[in-house]
């Protein structure tokens, strides 16, 4: 199967409260309390209440560091676009969209490979598309104009916080394709 081959049926259908495994039942309600809906990439997870739970720790973890808001997005959009994941980029494009109020060309830059013109914005998305496209092997370039552009050291390392979480759900759908989330819609990957 090539690399751009991509499985037509879902191995997992998205799971409601009442469907899924009892120790997943609890964390969809409180997903649904923080978004107001479930959405399928969630109801997916929860067909195995470990990987569930543990995709939203991680998710919580990176969501403490210093990265903000928007940059987390660009790190996860730049990753999900990377890996080719539907779902995700979709997702992703709406809630950076959301964040960076009025600016949906970088959005646009991201999702089609172009620069983005802040030399800053455009420093992490090279990095972040580098780690998953070379697998970590990143060169000393990449990571010196990150670090010229504003950015520590230190961060590099959180940046692999949102590349596993990334991987973690772009490869799920991958596997299983997520049926697309009306909220993410306008978002959708043509």
């Amino acid at each position: 199967m090539s690399t751009t081959a991509k499985i037509s049926t879902a191995l997992f259908v998205p799971q409601t409260v009442e469907s899924a495994p009892e120790k997943s039942r609890p964390i969809l309600q409180n997903v649904k309390k923080t978004f107001g809906f479930i959405p399928n990439l969630m109801a997916t997870f929860a067909n195995n209440p470990s990987v569930l739970e543990g995709y939203l720790a991680l998710d919580g973890v990176f969501e403490k560091g210093s990265f903000t808001p928007v940059e987390r997005q660009l790190i996860l959009l730049a990753a999900s676009v990377e890996n080719k994941c539907p779902y995700c980029t979709a997702a992703h494009s709406t809630i950076a969209k959301a964040f960076l109020h009025g600016a949906p060309e970088i959005v646009s830059a991201l999702r089609n490979g172009t620069p983005i013109a802040d030399k800053k914005t455009n420093a992490l998305v090279n990095l972040t598309r580098e780690v998953v496209r070379e697998r970590g092997f990143v060169k000393q370039e990449t990571i010196e104009a990150f670090l010229s552009a504003g950015y520590r050291k230190e961060q590099v390392m959180e940046l692999l916080l949102g590349v596993a979480l990334k991987t973690i759900s772009n490869y799920l759908d991958h596997i299983s394709p997520t049926p697309l989330d009306h909220a993410f819609e306008a978002e959708k990957v043509r």
